[in-house]
């Protein structure tokens, strides 16, 4: 059983016995939600952050150990700068509150992506954050200007740096910013599209996948519980018979 109470209200009757220990999440369909409400994208930012926090929630409680999302990708800045600055705001002023909530929960709050982009206050922000919850157990990766062709450049370099002339598959994993917590077992895109757009695409070499077209901010229980089932029949054989 998962760290979270039964305040929850989940049905445990419906989980299956086998759970993914690593969960990661592309949370897409956000501006399509809003825009088919007739509401503004920015709408459908806020809702998915509460999303963010329920579905988070509703992992861990499940039994889930880690849980990675793609918050913001490198390719993300494309969007129109109004749109940008409002997420990077939500950004900016949720990290204190989900550092809160993480040391309640047991939950141990990373930031995966490039931080050069970013202010010295953010950066700042970040790494007091992390340092804030390095000791607790459950693992939340939150991916920030994150791409994962550009991840694993940065592991290539980082391994050149140190004068490596001859470098490995585990040379590389053992660079890339999920390192501590290993590949997930399930990929899960909400949205309706079938791709993994440049996310985790070392680490989802035998990952699950789950791909349903739920907007994000419509994403619950029900949907998760049945992305675990879809898991849970699996033969995972990893390559092999």
């Amino acid at each position: 059983m998962g760290i979270f109470s039964a305040k929850n209200h989940l049905n445990e009757h419906m989980l299956p016995e086998i759970i993914p220990g690593h969960v990661a999440i592309i949370m897409d369909g956000n501006g399509r939600w809003a825009k088919k409400r007739g509401l503004p994208r920015t709408a459908g930012h806020s809702k998915g952050v509460k999303t963010f926090e329920d579905v988070i929630e509703m992992c861990f409680t499940a039994g889930v150990n880690t849980v990675t999302t793609y918050a913001f990708s490198t390719e993300n800045w494309k969007r129109p700068e109004s749109e940008v600055k409002y997420i990077l705001k939500l950004l900016d002023e949720y990290l204190d509150i989900c550092v809160e909530k993480c040391l309640k929960k047991g939950i141990r709050l990373r930031i995966i992506g490039d931080r050069s982009v970013f202010s010295e206050k953010m950066i700042e922000k970040m790494d007091t954050s992390e340092q804030k919850t390095a000791h607790l157990r459950y693992n939340l990766n939150v991916a920030v200007n994150y791409g994962s062709r550009a991840e694993i450049c940065h592991a290539v370099n980082q391994l050149i740096s140190e004068g490596k002339t001859n470098i490995s598959e585990n040379d590389i994993a053992s660079r890339l910013y999920t390192c501590e917590v290993g590949d997930p077992d399930l990929i899960i895109r909400t949205g309706g599209e079938l791709r993994l757009s440049n996310f985790l695409m070392w680490q989802a070499a035998y990952s699950e996948f789950y791909f349903t077209d739920t907007y994000w901010p419509d994403f619950g229980k029900k949907d998760l519980y049945k992305a675990f089932a879809k898991y849970a029949k699996t033969n995972r054989r990893f390559g092999g018979l």
